[in-house]
């Protein structure tokens, strides 16, 4: 990004697997919080978590509320690859938009620091949008669910797990986690 005439560096934001396995090199990584989104299952997946024939869900930036997640800075002479990288991981069937949203950082030590980074939000008018599910109805497609990338509730399990291990209290995503893995167990 040019600012003036100056390279700088960018920020991405990320409020699910990103937080844990972002796959691309960054020179900071902070906690951070997005307001007017929030972390939601609200996409079906075919791909990664399911299949046309049996679609998983996987998270997505549904509007309203706040979501905390980590926000990592990209030095400039990266940014193309790692662009390029984010575009191939996120948008394998176009469910996200981009945008370019602020978010407060988490500072330890003086107020949280307002950045401009880029955010994948979720896309209502695509196919693929599966809305405000209910718990049961988002357990159901959860449990079960398998695609390129594994079982749905391995997803959300991660999740859940590696939100706690950064402090995120997340009772939606463990409530869902707990039901999912009691139809799975009924099921099995």
């Amino acid at each position: 990004m040019q600012e003036g005439g100056e390279t700088v560096d960018r920020w991405v934001f990320g409020y699910g697997s990103l937080m844990w396995r972002p796959g691309f090199e960054f020179l900071d990584r902070r906690r951070a919080v997005l307001h007017g989104r929030r972390r939601a299952f609200c996409i079906y997946s075919v791909h990664h978590r399911g299949t046309y024939e049996r679609p998983g869900l996987v998270l997505g930036l549904a509007p309203g509320g706040s979501v905390r997640g980590c926000a990592y800075r990209i030095a400039a002479s990266a940014w193309p690859d790692t662009y390029a990288y984010l575009l191939e991981r996120e948008q394998p069937t176009e469910t996200y938009m981009e945008a370019w949203a602020p978010v407060r950082l988490h500072n330890a030590d003086r107020g949280g620091e307002v950045v401009k980074t880029l955010v994948f939000l979720s896309d209502v008018r695509h196919p693929q949008w599966a809305g405000d599910l209910s718990l049961e109805a988002q357990a159901r497609l959860i449990a079960g669910a398998t695609g390129l990338s594994g079982r749905n509730v391995d997803y959300l399990r991660d999740l859940v797990a590696h939100l706690r291990e950064a402090g995120v209290a997340d009772r939606k995503m463990a409530a869902l986690l707990a039901r999912v893995e009691a139809l799975e167990t009924e099921t099995a």
